[in-house]
């Protein structure tokens, strides 16, 4: 069963190949609800695409499924690659991230909802400084060599030693960065020809380097720009805070095309609100200050005694937004920051 298991990945990787252009696979059709969305979202996006936020930063993400037991084998190929990323143009910044659950009272690097959910445990998260800068180097001899294409050996190979630790095929996503904030980082991580270079015995996994707190938000296109527009006014002190690096509000790309990228369905949030922070004692810091108060609080006290307090705005999504969080590894910086 398991050799079958691994046929079957590494024929679906050699067809999806994810991140290279060119047309979806025909057995990676969208389901009923994804098509709908994606029709919903072409009919919309003329009438609300110049009300919409511009894009600071595009975000290319890739989610993966890891084994049970295969964490540290997992990271360690990431740790062993071949990569010239920080010495691309247009990269700001780079990190592998494992799911955590904010119930363990330190970061254990053992995902609790490895079983539940279907978009993985792992997430590979690159900011670039513009969408051509993504392009470019996914049409580029930098991308087959970090992804074991130099050869048709050397391909093989690597998708083999995908199929070992993973479950099912990488799951691409794409997202415009809006309401970019960043710090310039006092050290940047070094690097050795544009990658990191860290010690992996594949038996334990790679020290936390940044702790990432998401919010996942399920935005119809109707409500993308006063949703947009409800950030875009709130107070936010995040630069103040000691131990930030970076936040973004993350808008799904749905028009991004490529071998293994599947048109989002609504089970997928539309947006997700991203803040990296040095540590997990920074992000609690800030859950539990008055930096967080502030951001979350509603405004009162501007009506007049006579009238009735108005009621909080109606909500924009379609469900309540679901929070998830990582610890990151691997990261890269470019010397400005995120």
């Amino acid at each position: 069963m398991m050799k079958q298991s691994i046929l079957l990945l590494i024929a679906t990787l050699l067809s999806t190949n994810a991140f290279q252009t060119g047309s979806i696979s025909s057995r990676s059709r969208a389901t009923a609800n994804g098509a709908l969305f994606s029709a919903v979202a072409d009919e919309q996006e003329t009438a609300v695409k110049s009300d919409l936020l511009k894009r600071d930063r595009y975000v290319a993400t890739n989610r993966f499924t890891v084994r049970p037991g295969r964490a540290a084998k997992f990271e360690k190929r990431w740790a062993d690659r071949s990569s010239r990323l920080a010495e691309l143009e247009g990269f700001k910044y780079f990190q592998l991230m494992r799911r955590v659950g904010l119930e363990n009272e330190v970061n254990s690097g053992i995902d609790p909802f490895a079983s539940t959910d279907p978009f993985g445990n792992y997430v590979s998260f690159t900011i670039w400084d513009e969408k051509k800068h993504f392009n470019a180097w996914r049409g580029g001899e930098a991308f087959k060599e970090a992804h074991g294409g130099t050869s048709l050996f050397a391909f093989v190979t690597t998708m083999v030693s995908s199929a070992m630790v993973l479950t099912g095929a990488p799951k691409p996503a794409f997202y415009d960065g809006l309401l970019q904030q960043s710090t310039i980082p006092e050290q940047v991580p070094e690097t050795v020809n544009g990658w990191r270079s860290v010690e992996a015995d594949g038996k334990n996994i790679l020290p936390a380097e940044a702790f990432i707190a998401c919010n996942q938000f399920f935005v119809p296109p109707s409500n993308a720009v006063a949703f947009e527009q409800r950030w875009a006014n709130r107070t936010s002190k995040l630069k103040e805070c000691d131990g930030f690096v970076s936040f973004s509000m993350l808008r799904r790309d749905v028009k991004a095309k490529g071998h293994g990228i599947s048109p989002m369905g609504e089970e997928e949030p539309t947006y997700v609100s991203t803040t990296i922070w040095k540590d997990r004692q920074a992000f609690e810091n800030w859950k539990n200050g008055n930096a967080f108060k502030e951001a979350h609080a509603e405004k009162k006290g501007d009506e007049p005694k006579e009238q009735k307090p108005q009621q909080p705005p109606a909500p924009l999504w379609s469900k309540p937004p679901v929070p998830v969080f990582y610890e990151s590894t691997l990261v890269i910086s470019s010397p400005d920051g995120a």
